[in-house]
């Protein structure tokens, strides 16, 4: 099966796949689709029933940190958001976010670590960890089903146009883009599975691949990987923008988190 598959097999693959078709325009608005869309009917019975999504294990983890106390403030975030139902609610939606303290966007995750040192002065959570990936899928949660609305005005468009520039630039060994296969061959199929469009709508994401919880950052440093190409570190402002093109690309989509993916 694909799932299974090298990264760098799979991507290999797709360079001859996504090499054999011209080159089209981004993905109208009226056409995309998320990628529970291209799921067989199990992954998909995965997703929609919470008992059965492993990624709420990292949900209920999330909402114990939530109100646990930490750091030399002995706060927790529910001293300060309180109901992360009502608080949280279309907040994952609305990331990466431009703040004003670093003067660029950051991600979700970032935002956490920023209100642990800020606020509970406590020290940051390592990326891709569990606790701030458990975190970051609690307040996903709350998004579920609100639309993607990402920030596009003076401040947030050149890092917008950074990402877009990002996924339209071939790069690597094996000298592809992401729009390549993700904007111009999405309706196509590599080893009997189907090439997706790329909208990041779950994430933090269950990836049976993986057998965890990731974030979108992982996804992305897996693909260029695959391609051969320099791999930006976790928090990277390269993934940060690119993140928020994505995010801006899959705009007024329903988010999914915790989404489920092969």
């Amino acid at each position: 099966m694909i799932a299974w598959m090298p990264v760098w097999r799979i991507v290999a693959a797709a360079a001859i796949v996504c090499a054999t078709y011209p080159a089209i325009a981004e993905i109208p608005m009226s056409e995309r689709k998320s990628g529970y869309e291209f799921m067989g009917p199990d992954s998909r019975a995965m997703q929609d029933e919470d008992t059965a999504n492993p990624g709420m294990l990292s949900v209920l983890d999330g909402e114990a940190l939530w109100k646990r106390k930490a750091g030399a403030a002995g706060k927790s975030c529910a001293d300060c958001h309180s109901d992360a139902r009502t608080s949280m609610k279309g907040v994952a939606a609305r990331y990466p976010a431009f703040s004003p303290a670093v003067n660029r966007p950051v991600n979700l995750e970032q935002r956490i670590n920023m209100c642990r040192t800020d606020r509970q002065q406590a020290k940051p959570f390592p990326y891709e960890s569990k606790d701030l990936l458990s975190l970051a899928t609690f307040v996903g949660r709350q998004s579920r089903g609100q639309p993607i609305s990402v920030a596009d005005d003076e401040n947030t468009r050149p890092f917008i146009d950074n990402g877009r520039a990002a996924f339209t630039r071939r790069q690597g060994q094996l000298n592809l883009s992401c729009a390549q296969c993700h904007d111009d061959n999405w309706s196509g199929r590599l080893a009997g599975s189907p090439i997706t469009q790329a909208q990041p709508t779950g994430y933090p994401i269950y990836r049976l691949e993986w057998q965890s919880v990731g974030s979108l950052q992982r996804r992305l440093r897996n693909c260029l990987t695959g391609l051969r190409a320099e791999s930006p570190a976790l928090g990277a402002p390269q993934l940060v923008d690119l993140e928020l093109y994505l995010m801006w690309r899959a705009r007024g989509m329903p988010m999914e988190t915790p989404a489920v993916r092969p």
